[in-house]
């Protein structure tokens, strides 16, 4: 039974892969909670599960025992088109590396989400204007990828990632690719919107300096979440 107030929930989380003769065991019997509203910073060195944690926590990829719970739905086993249409309407993502779409202008990448959800194009724009705007890079809504900084790309992303409006942002190394003084004004973009919009976030970053700024901060032990 999940906690009220409770979003998501990983329950004896397995998580292993096959190697050859060998077993890489990322995650074992991992159990976590966030609560709903909550902005969590994951601080672990290179190699220790971030990814794995996050992608299984976004259903990217399944447990290979216990079970990841969102907003009170076991999620584990459901079909791979199930998975599908959670991540799409209730979970956003935000990457290392933007991933945006390099044909298309920063507002288009925010609307084609929005279009696939089915919402309507003039809403779909609207909303696109909207979270520019909220970014602070309005005026570069018309500009393609190659034409923004490091920085103005990383927030199209941000704003991509919560067009649909998730339950649920995860953000793996959001500012890793950015300077320090790029890295904390992004970060200060993302921790606006986040709690500006009562979203649920689950960030990894190195930064801990960014990691102080949230909620609180766990880390990844023996294949377990602990807190720091």
């Amino acid at each position: 039974m999940m906690a009220a107030g409770t979003l998501l929930e990983l329950k004896a989380v397995e998580r292993y892969y096959d190697e050859g003769p060998r077993k890489l065991t990322i995650l074992s019997g991992a159990d976590f909670t966030l609560k709903r509203g909550e902005m969590v910073a994951l601080v672990a060195p290179s190699g220790a599960g971030k990814s794995t944690l996050l992608h299984t926590a976004g259903l990217l990829e399944r447990p290979n025992s216990g079970d990841v719970i969102l907003d009170g739905r076991a999620c584990g086993r459901l079909s791979d088109d199930e998975r599908t249409a959670i991540r799409r309407n209730d979970i956003g993502f935000v990457y290392q590396f933007h991933h945006l779409l390099p044909e298309f202008s920063a507002l288009e990448n925010i609307v084609l989400p929005q279009l696939i959800r089915g919402l309507s194009e003039t809403a779909a724009r609207e909303r696109a204007v909207q979270l520019l705007d909220y970014m602070k890079i309005g005026p570069r809504a018309n500009h393609r990828p190659a034409e923004l900084s490091g920085g103005e790309q990383q927030r199209v992303a941000i704003a991509r990632a919560v067009a649909n409006a998730p339950l649920l942002l995860l953000a793996d190394e959001p500012t890793g690719n950015l300077d320090p003084s790029t890295a904390s004004y992004v970060f200060e973009a993302l921790e606006a919107l986040v709690r500006q919009s009562g979203l649920t976030a689950l960030i990894a970053t190195h930064n801990h300096e960014l990691a102080a700024r949230m909620d609180r901060r766990v880390t990844l032990s023996e294949g377990k979440v602990v807190d720091v």
